[in-house]
């Protein structure tokens, strides 16, 4: 399935959801009675749950080398397209939600707070900088995934999306030590992705967890688009999945060349 189909698939969930959710809503209410009908006591035992979160986690590297060949603008086109089609998604069983924590200089921070994708408007670009502390990226990432305040514990198993064109600057094996030791992120579906000849496999490879989903390579800018798609399309499977705690794997093949626009490159 390219992603023009997948993108048509998007629209029609969407549509059906809103109908849906429109005949419920009319069901339930009398003209009398707008907010609560006769029907509303016999369809309350039937209403379907709330909408659990499915967090998404993506960790970008934003140091100065993602400047060079275009990597950096890529990045900021393909998180703009998941999250817009993660916006998309109808949210009767669960709700994707997406934070971005960036690490570049010599920090990591959440440069988008860990929010339900359909209420995100704008997201600021990123810009490449400095060194590369992903030590400190996997602290925030752990620190975050244990707040079971905004992470509820009926929440879904996360996402967590890292990519990085070069070697950590930083202390990351204990970082990545303690992430690893986290329950959370043990159960959480982690993929990884090497952008360029001087990216650390070995290190991304430890990061990973998904055995048919290695790190992913990139070596141009449509590498970054073709791999974000493969992500959204996966995490889209799951939250329309009947056990959206399963991993659905990336499928890179089914996003030809030719599918990915660079117009805005």
């Amino acid at each position: 399935m390219g992603w023009a189909s997948f993108n048509e698939d998007n629209e029609s969930r969407y549509h059906n959801a809103t109908i849906i959710r429109k005949r419920e809503h009319d069901a339930m209410t009398t003209p009398d009675q707008p907010n609560a009908g006769p029907n509303a006591t016999k369809l309350k035992a039937f209403a379907a749950p709330t909408a659990r979160p499915l967090p998404v986690l993506v960790l970008a590297d934003a140091s100065g080398s993602m400047s060079q060949e275009g990597k950096i603008d890529a990045l900021n086109v393909a998180l703009r397209e998941m999250i817009s089609s993660f916006a998309k998604e109808a949210r009767l069983r669960a709700e994707i939600q997406v934070g971005l924590i960036t690490f570049s200089g010599s920090e990591a921070h959440e440069h988008l707070p860990l929010v339900a994708a359909h209420t995100i408007t704008d997201v600021t670009p990123l810009t490449a900088r400095g060194k590369t502390p992903m030590g400190a990226a996997f602290d925030v990432t752990r620190t975050l995934l244990e707040d079971k305040e905004r992470i509820p514990s009926r929440a879904y198993r996360p996402v967590l999306v890292l990519l990085s064109d070069g070697a950590p600057t930083d202390d990351w094996e204990k970082a990545l030590e303690r992430l690893s030791g986290s329950e959370r992120a043990q159960k959480a579906t982690r993929f990884a992705m090497a952008i360029g000849a001087d990216a650390d496999r070995a290190m991304l490879a430890r990061f990973a967890n998904v055995p048919e989903a290695p790190v992913f390579e990139g070596h141009e800018a449509r590498d970054i688009l073709r791999f974000f798609r493969a992500v959204t399309m996966s995490v889209v499977a799951r939250s329309a999945s009947p056990t959206p705690d399963e991993p659905a794997a990336l499928q890179l093949s089914d996003i030809p060349d030719d599918d990915l626009d660079l117009g805005d490159l």
